[in-house]
């Protein structure tokens, strides 16, 4: 048998991810295996600091937020062995504004070729602009040719007028100056703009799911995104600003301790379905403020537990709010995948099942390997998407185009998970 052997290529790309909680910067690299072999990403390096310079999702202090940036960017570089010059950076949920479009454009008979579709992508990204807004993603939701409609790609039909059902994605450009600031005072570029919840689907969603009808939820460390797809495209996005960073402040308040005693307990101790016996164990408190010698006390577990569930409730009861209001497509809530630091609590794809009564999956960063199995981690969906999205960009594939075919790269990927999970 022949040795396979690895085909170099300079496809290193850097990704960043700004969160709540966490600023992280991976590094990877498309690998084949030879010329007609799936592809896959390799991550070569990764690092991540704490958020400094936000609250609530604001920018408060560009220069706190410059430093933990550099920090994480030189961490990744570090563990690479291999600087980056470029990045590929995912703008949170909390500041993207979803729209549902419609253009239309006269064809005077002529077969619908790549640059009709490109013409109505360019005339919505010019209508946004003069909004003062950035323009993050274009996807099409469906095509209509005059008096038939549900058209998926209607390159080579002929009528009269083709009309675009579009879900565009933007945010304030003040912001994106901002975060252009805080990178290129770190002597880098941004590659991309990419919407986190987007990022996050793509890491962590199989093409079925997506095709069949799915409701993706990642709860972040401050706020939750939902998204829903359909026939294979993105459908709806809506954010939640609750997350993980307030189950802990609510067990800090709830038990009268210090937020780092909180987020370990939420860690160790947090089940969402227990057994009665264990309800009553006892869990050891140590008093906010104490000092030597320690005073400390106990409650029982259940009531942990009950502060947990009650703010995943929460989360959980205005997710279905936004369906209800019809923020999200109703025609996705078919399944659910959950994702993000919080998906780790033992019990939530359970609660989620009993309460939504859907099959719930839950879902980590999928089509990447590499040295360091953090990437793996929930946490880091979006951080894993964001590779996902600059490897498509490596692999040539045109983002003015974006979501009007399926991605070759993303084919591959999805099998070699198939085939690896």
């Amino acid at each position: 048998m022949f040795q396979t052997k690895v085909i170099e290529t300079k496809n290193i790309f850097g990704a960043l991810d700004i969160g709540s909680s966490k600023v992280s910067c991976a590094v990877g690299k498309i690998q084949h295996m030879n010329q007609s072999s799936d592809a896959s990403i390799k991550i070569l390096g990764i690092g991540y600091q704490l958020s400094k310079g936000l609250r609530g999702g604001n920018i408060i202090d560009i220069e706190d937020l410059e430093d933990s940036i550099l920090n994480a960017v030189h961490a990744a570089e570090q563990s690479a062995q291999h600087n980056i010059r470029e990045l590929y950076v995912s703008i949170p949920g909390r500041w993207i504004v979803s729209h549902v479009v419609k253009t239309e454009i006269s064809l005077s008979k002529h077969p619908i070729s790549q640059e009709h579709l490109q013409k109505i992508f360019t005339l919505n990204s010019e209508k946004f602009k003069r909004l003062n807004q950035h323009v993050l993603h274009i996807l099409p939701l469906s095509y209509s040719v005059d008096n038939l409609t549900g058209i998926t790609d209607p390159k080579g039909m002929v009528g009269q007028k083709l009309e675009a059902k579009l879900l565009v994605m933007t945010t304030k450009n003040e912001l994106i100056n901002n975060i252009s600031l805080c990178i290129s005072r770190c002597h880098l570029d941004v590659a991309g703009f990419i919407a986190a919840p987007y990022a996050s689907a793509m890491s962590t969603l199989l093409s079925d799911e997506m095709s069949l009808g799915v409701t993706h939820i990642d709860i972040g460390a401050g706020q939750t995104t939902v998204t829903t797809f359909k026939d294979g495209s993105m459908t709806s996005t809506a954010t939640i600003p609750l997350g993980g960073i307030q189950i802990t402040h609510d067990i800090a308040k709830g038990l009268g301790i210090d937020v780092a005693q909180a987020e370990r307990l939420k860690n160790l101790y947090g089940n969402l379905f227990m057994q009665k016996s264990e309800e009553k164990e006892n869990i050891v408190l140590s008093q906010v403020g104490e000092v030597a010698p320690i005073h400390t006390r106990h409650i029982a577990r259940g009531f942990l537990v009950h502060i947990i569930r009650s703010r995943i409730e929460e989360i959980l009861e205005q997710i279905m709010l936004k369906f209800k209001s019809k923020e999200l497509d109703q025609s996705a809530f078919r399944q659910i995948v959950v994702t993000g630091g919080v998906s780790q609590i033992q019990g939530l794809k359970e609660l989620i099942t009993s309460l939504f009564g859907l099959p719930t999956r839950l879902s980590h960063p999928m089509g990447i390997y590499g040295t360091s199995e953090i990437i793996q981690n929930p946490s880091f969906s979006v951080t894993a998407g964001l590779l996902l999205f600059a490897a498509q960009e490596m692999e040539l594939y045109d983002l003015k185009q974006l979501g009007l075919k399926k991605m070759s790269l993303w084919k591959k990927i999805t099998s070699w998970i198939r085939r690896n999970m």
